[in-house]
């Protein structure tokens, strides 16, 4: 076995090594920054200009053009990070490459001309391309021979990704609404910056784990790993190998300069009025012609690889993009959490509260602010006494974000209490969604684990369903709101049931789509299969955008309850579909669950 990977597992923390906690801690930091921020663009584009908060007054349409374009960019270019680190840099350089990247990208954020911004987003793109797939990497190659206690870490480790979203949301929504965009784009940037410098100085601890490229591509899979299934398969698979031939190729390079095209143009086009691509055919935009053709040629360029393969693989693949297509419509309303949900919290929610109802949040926000603060402070003081005689820089670094941590929400709750009555952030309601997933996803686990587990078909259909059925509750909760009103004052617990519910969906659907992705592709085709997933939500990603945008235009015309119930009434029938599928997927599976 690997020296640095005995020598890692001498000193643990909970059972675990604990490299796995400054791994923890640093994903903790930039999901923090990431969703800190990322709260904030919606309501800082289209704050009025004329306000205690002022920002830049966009239209709402404008705002999340540029959104569903950015968080689209989040999930392409790690394709090129992960490549990038597997042959040149390697995965700890990697890392630490991408939070300096995304660092100086908040910092310039926080500047708020408008050329920083878009530096500070563009930073932020490609800081993410080099960190998001490369740290996971490092618990892969962690764990190699001890794959048993793999799906362990990488539990412990997304718990560290809701940590970082619950406090990043909370903090930094907090001092943004309160006082001021800077010191919330700001705060973000400061703990990226800590959360660098911890990882950077505990590389000692790693000895040669991530630093050096590997000599062979592989793709981690940020998700569980089941390796037996690819045992009898890799024969199978090269009695009849598939190569990308010249016109594969070109179709790849087409579909993605189109693709490309179309998500700088939409933002460009409705902000700038700068149309990159000002043609019609037939009356169709070009904008539309060339996304149009950009799907038609991924769908040529799939058809012709799936129908290369062995009956057997070919089935598989197929059962693959058809979950692809499902989770291209989940993530399209899903994502509406960071859009139409949160000026829904802003604009037509009434978040003031006053007498017994303002004191009995005051004490529920602080129990969901302190208890997993003290759990975690409790974790960082066991690494510590594994860790200091050998990382002890990095300690102090960790220990610094900490007291700062403390030091913030201390003073949110002390500015809290002391208000009569109590006016809840409209960045508040983010935090829903990583509280319910801590709290819930033990649930989940045990019923996957048992005999009433569902089928993959079943799992994605409940998904949707409960995700529409989220949507069903504001739809009712704006039934009352008149078509065109700007603003409303409709009870909190709407929202409340919304985020539950849109939880209990994400649970039974995205944590288990590169799972499956892993059990139904052979080994050697997974980079390829990994790359098509993220285009897959990244595509969500910009139709979130783009349907979002649509609210004002809906809720004039109609009203704000049928915006809400066209969100639900789409994801519930796609989820009956994904149920009446079953048959035909569970065939295609060939056996796998």
């Amino acid at each position: 076995m690997n020296t640095d990977i005995e020598n890692l597992f001498k000193d643990k923390v909970l059972g675990h090594p604990a490299g796995l906690f400054i791994l923890f801690f640093t994903e903790m930091w930039e999901r923090f920054s990431f969703y800190g921020m990322r709260i904030l663009l919606v309501l800082f584009l289209t704050a009025p200009i004329l306000s205690d908060s002022p920002g830049w007054e966009w239209p709402r349409e404008h705002a999340l053009a540029l959104i569903g374009t950015y968080a689209s960019l989040l999930y392409l270019t790690p394709i090129i990070g992960g490549w990038v680190a597997d042959k040149i840099t390697g995965y700890r350089i990697a890392v630490v490459i991408g939070c300096l990247i995304m660092t100086l990208g908040h910092a310039s954020m926080a500047m708020e001309t408008t050329l920083t911004f878009y530096i500070g987003l563009a930073l932020l793109v490609i800081g993410t391309g080099f960190f998001k797939p490369n740290i996971t990497s490092i618990i892969s190659e962690m764990y190699k021979g001890k794959e048993s206690k793999k799906d362990g870490a990488y539990t412990i480790f997304y718990m560290g990704v809701n940590a970082g979203a619950f406090f990043g949301m909370m903090l930094c929504g907090y001092l943004a609404e309160n006082y001021g965009w800077p010191w919330g784009f700001g705060l973000a940037g400061i703990f990226m910056f800590f959360g660098m410098l911890q990882f950077w100085l505990a590389g000692d601890l790693f000895g040669a784990i991530g630093a050096k490229p590997s000599k062979v591509h592989e793709v981690e899979l940020p998700q569980n790993i089941h390796e037996k299934h690819v045992a009898n398969e890799e024969v199978l698979v090269d009695e009849k190998l598939n190569p990308f031939t010249l016109f594969d190729k070109v179709l790849i390079v087409l579909s993605s300069v189109g693709g490309l095209l179309y998500l700088f143009n939409d933002p460009l086009e409705k902000i700038k009025n700068i149309n990159l691509l000002p043609f019609e055919i037939a009356g169709v935009s070009g904008s539309n012609v060339v996304i149009i053709t950009c799907l038609v040629l991924f769908l040529v360029l799939l058809i012709m690889r799936i129908s290369r393969y062995i009956p057997m693989v070919r089935d598989r693949i197929i059962a693959v993009s058809i979950f692809g297509v499902f989770t291209v419509f989940f993530f399209a309303f899903f994502e509406q959490s960071l859009g139409s949900m949160t000026l829904f919290a802003r604009d037509y929610t009434n978040r003031n509260l006053v007498g017994s109802s303002a004191m009995i949040f005051k004490v529920v926000d602080a129990l969901l602010t302190t208890v997993p603060l003290i759990i975690i402070t409790y974790v960082i003081y066991l690494l510590f006494k594994k860790t200091f005689t050998k990382i002890g820089l990095s300690n102090i670094i960790l220990a610094i974000a900490f007291i700062g941590v403390w030091g913030l929400v201390i003073f949110r709750l002390n500015d809290k209490f002391s208000q009569e009555g109590n006016q809840i952030d409209a960045t508040w309601f983010g935090i829903l969604n990583s509280f319910f997933i801590i709290t819930l996803a033990p649930i989940f686990s045990r019923w996957w684990e048992s005999k009433y587990n569902p089928s993959a078909a079943m799992k994605y259909g409940i998904g949707l369903i409960l995700l529409g059925l989220g949507f069903a509750i504001l739809s009712y909760g704006a039934s009352g709101i008149p078509s065109g009103a700007k603003t409303a004052s409709v009870s909190i617990i709407f929202l409340i049931l919304a985020y539950l519910l849109h939880t209990m969906g994400e649970l039974c659907l995205s944590p288990l789509g590169l799972s499956y992705l892993s059990k139904l592709v052979p080994a050697r085709m997974i980079g390829f299969m990994f790359g098509i997933w993220y285009l897959a939500i990244a595509v969500g990603q910009k139709a979130a955008g783009t349907m979002g945008g649509m609210i004002d235009k809906i809720s004039e015309q109609y009203s704000l309850g049928t915006f809400f119930l066209i969100f639900t009434l789409i994801p519930i029938g796609v989820g009956i579909i994904s149920m009446l599928l079953n048959p035909i997927l569970k065939k295609l599976m060939h056996g796998v669950r």
